[in-house]
């Protein structure tokens, strides 16, 4: 009975076996080929483009905040009451070059200069008198020196006569005491005509010093009223009419509008292309240069735009590169001007270019040589895929150099003339048929890309 049970299990495993090999061979007639193998056997049809060196404009973008070229603070040099203030003097008004703004009280120092006049007119009169008495001493002086060779004729003459007895010893003493006198009177004026220069001389220090104070009394005169001396803005006002104003008071703030500026702040690499592009050749450079010398700053075209809103842009130029980088983000900071900010203004279209705006600064310069670009979408983990010999595709790796406006520039691994796949096959296998199609359009508008166009 128990033989007949372990016969029974044997026939069971083997029928067991039997049908599931059955099975899996059933399963494996009946399974559907792989779908890779058909599609592998067909070519995909891909877009590709001819890889061409193109000219190239190389861009570069920048914050910053508007600015003033110039701000006037007007600040008292002398000290007095504020006799008249122009009634538009209030902050954001406009005016003119020319407009007389403020005056303080001019009575203490228009007196000053009266007194300073009066003291000129008294040391002229002086110097006048001088002049006289030096001519007059010098007239006396020449008749007195003329009495003085009569006298000393005569002397002589008596002397000769002593010796022949024809005239007293008293007679002689006498001349010689009238001779001595005169000989005196003439030292005296001589003395006296030798003094004159240094009195002269005292005069005209003393209307030297009356003249500066002249000087300094109509500066202080001046320094009374502050006339606009360019086209401004009035950002602040800080002093009534009527009010005292002391020395080195501030009185008023205000902007020249004629031109304002823009620091940008630009990323290193972006401002490296940049300044290549424009730099000037060492071969025609003198010895000596500023930094302004070594770069042709009018070859970098500009524009300034309203953050925000791209459609508000004001025309730019570049004035220079100022030292060292921000020290909070560590980029380099180009200063761009833009002329008559406010004739440009077209409300509601553009606003007036004012102070305090944030803006994106663009920089645009053509390249000194074509560059050789593809589609950055092309680029695929540091390579290209390219339509090889009898259609196939092939994986190469490239070298990127930077990546502007959706186009990545070549460095190394492309040759112009090569045909770039601008698809991305998944999966992309070295070797698979390609079916190609050649997009001329798009290769016309990557040219306008390289030139600045936008996407």
């Amino acid at each position: 009975m128990a033989l007949r049970q372990f016969s029974n299990r044997k026939v069971l495993a083997l029928v067991g076996l039997v049908g599931g090999i059955l099975l899996v061979a059933l399963l494996i007639f009946l399974r559907e080929r792989p779908a890779h193998s058909e599609v592998n056997s067909r070519p995909l049809h891909m877009t590709v483009i001819e890889v061409q060196s193109m000219p190239f404009v190389l861009t570069a973008r920048g914050l910053g905040i508007t600015r003033p070229v110039q701000t006037w603070q007007a600040v008292a040099n002398v000290a007095g009451r504020v006799v008249q203030r122009h009634p538009q003097l209030n902050s954001g008004t406009l005016l003119p070059a020319g407009t007389l703004l403020l005056t303080l009280d001019p009575g203490r120092y228009q007196l000053a200069i009266a007194e300073t006049e009066a003291e000129l007119a008294s040391l002229a009169a002086e110097q006048a008198q001088l002049e006289a008495e030096a001519s007059n001493t010098r007239h006396l002086l020449q008749l007195e020196n003329e009495r003085l060779q009569l006298s000393e004729g005569e002397l002589n003459r008596i002397e000769r006569l002593l010796e022949t007895g024809a005239v007293s010893r008293s007679r002689l003493d006498e001349q010689r005491r009238t001779t001595l006198a005169q000989r005196q009177l003439v030292q005296s004026l001589d003395n006296q005509l030798s003094l004159l220069p240094s009195e002269q001389q005292y005069l005209d220090a003393q209307i030297q010093r009356s003249r500066t104070r002249l000087e300094q009394g109509r500066q202080d005169l001046e320094d009374t009223r502050f006339i606009a001396p360019y086209d401004l803005r009035v950002r602040t006002v800080d002093v009534e009419e009527h009010q005292y104003a002391a020395l080195g008071q501030p009185l008023f703030l205000a902007d020249r509008v004629e031109q304002a500026e823009v620091e940008a702040q630009v990323p290193l690499t972006m401002l490296r292309r940049l300044m290549t592009a424009v730099s000037i050749p060492v071969d025609s450079q003198p010895v000596a240069l500023d930094i302004t010398e070594r770069f042709d700053f009018a070859a970098i075209r500009s524009e300034v735009e309203l953050t925000g809103f791209p459609a508000v842009r004001w025309p730019a130029s570049v004035s220079r590169v100022t030292s060292g980088l921000d020290p909070g983000t560590r980029s380099g900071r180009v200063v761009v001007t833009v002329d008559q900010p406010y004739s440009l203004a077209s409300v509601p279209e553009r606003p007036a270019f004012q102070r305090d705006m944030h803006v994106q600064v663009r920089f645009a310069a053509d390249s000194p040589q074509s560059l050789l670009a593809v589609p950055s979408s092309a680029v695929h983990q540091g390579e290209v895929y390219l339509l090889g010999e009898d259609s196939l595709l092939q994986r190469r790796p490239v070298t990127v150099a930077f990546e502007q406006n959706g186009l990545a520039v070549i460095e190394d691994g492309l040759v112009a003339g090569e045909l770039l796949i601008t698809d991305d096959p998944v999966p992309a296998v070295t070797g698979m048929k390609v079916a190609p199609h050649r997009d001329p359009d798009f290769e016309e508008h990557l040219k306008q890309l390289a030139l600045g166009a936008e996407q």
